[in-house]
């Protein structure tokens, strides 16, 4: 071989191991693209990819490949394309974290939504409070089962539970707002319409924070875990007691009856509690111990009748004037409208909050009335 002849040997022999050097760096981050191309949550759309394209110089392409992926930052995955000597590496977008002004949002379009002509009184205020609650109210502080977190209510069989008869109509009624915010659970969802129901039916701020998750059917609570409207004062106390309460926070709680009316083709009651039935008061309290009631004669279930026949109370309402120990703070809620809001604000929030894991550093919000 003349001397001639080796600068091209040596020339061909550098583009052969170019050659091979390129197929194996393509072979091992292409197999690390099929290592690394997960996430610990998928992206809901596909990722936009932006192809970056390496430096001049084919002798620079696996260091250009190696700072490509440091920059990513484990962000997503990348791969080598020999075709075109580019990196392609895809644009992860950030998980939504929705905000108090997201939450503030809905809030707002839930406040929007309540007044109806076409519905009972005239607002869906009193039914999406009673959605709040019996979506709560399942909690049992022994199992640490129910509560709100999981809104197993959307499944058979607690949706039929005959507690939460009608319920379904409070629940259709949100699913709009639902739609146009889909970030958002239906515990969520459904406590915070509790709460803007409460305040924008005149009643006290109440403090609220998200971080309910939904379960499936698998997470449904047993039937009788809510209060019968016919039973007395030992039943009352059994049911609030397994969740948690004490017998002021109970009478403080049934204060919302002030709100809203029974039906005949829910629970078989009817009637409205007050003369006010859109707007929180303390004159359920009132109307306990100053009106004169008496046995509603009918073929429905046992309930009483006021004087004018126009209102009602239920067998598990009368027990808080007849039970010494309620009536003490009967007399201070229909003393006071004030001391009812500041002990109901308190007790319908912890009602709300029963059982759910909330993160560590969760801050509680208030909204503002959208009629303040």
């Amino acid at each position: 071989m003349s001397f001639v002849a080796r600068p091209a040997l040596r020339a061909a022999s550098r583009a052969a191991a170019l050659s091979a050097t390129r197929s194996r760096l393509a072979l091992a981050v292409g197999r690390t693209a099929v290592a690394r191309s997960y996430s610990t949550e998928a992206p809901k759309t596909e990722a936009p990819k932006a192809e970056v394209p390496p430096p001049k110089g084919s002798g620079n392409t696996l260091l250009f490949t190696v700072i490509a992926a440091a920059l990513v930052g484990g962000g997503g995955y990348y791969y080598y394309s020999s075709a075109n000597d580019t990196v392609v590496v895809p644009v992860v977008p950030k998980p939504f974290v929705p905000t108090y002004e997201d939450y503030k949002k809905v809030y707002d379009d839930i406040a929007a939504s309540l007044e109806s002509d076409d519905y009972d009184d005239g607002s869906y205020g009193p039914v999406l409070i009673r959605l709040a609650w019996h979506a709560s109210g399942t909690y049992d502080a022994a199992s640490n089962t129910g509560g709100s977190s999981g809104a197993t209510m959307r499944f058979a069989p607690e949706a039929l539970h005959g507690a939460n008869a009608g319920l379904e109509k409070a629940r259709d009624h949100l699913e709009p707002i639902h739609a146009k915010y889909p970030w958002i659970s239906y515990g969520d969802l459904w406590t915070l319409a509790g709460v803007a129901s409460v305040q924008e039916l005149g009643g006290p701020t109440i403090k609220w924070r998200p971080g309910r998750h939904d379960e499936d059917a698998s997470a449904c609570t047993p039937d009788g875990r809510l209060p019968d409207g016919d039973k007395g004062a030992d039943h009352v106390r059994s049911i609030f007691y397994r969740m948690g309460f004490n017998d002021q926070e109970i009478v403080a709680l049934i204060g919302a009856h002030a709100l809203g009316r029974c039906h005949t083709d829910r629970s078989g009651f009817d009637g409205p509690w007050t003369f006010a039935p859109t707007y929180l008061t303390n004159d359920f309290y009132k109307l306990l111990k100053e009106e004169k009631w008496h046995w509603r004669k009918w073929k429905g279930p046992a309930q009483y009748q006021d004087s004018t026949n126009s209102l009602m109370m239920l067998p598990a309402d009368m027990c808080l004037v007849k039970d010494k120990k309620f009536k003490v703070f009967v007399d201070k809620y229909a003393n006071s409208n004030d001391d009812f809001f500041a002990d109901f604000s308190k007790v319908f929030c912890k009602l709300l909050e029963l059982g759910v894991e909330f993160k560590p550093n969760q801050e509680s919000w208030t909204f503002t009335a959208t009629n303040a």
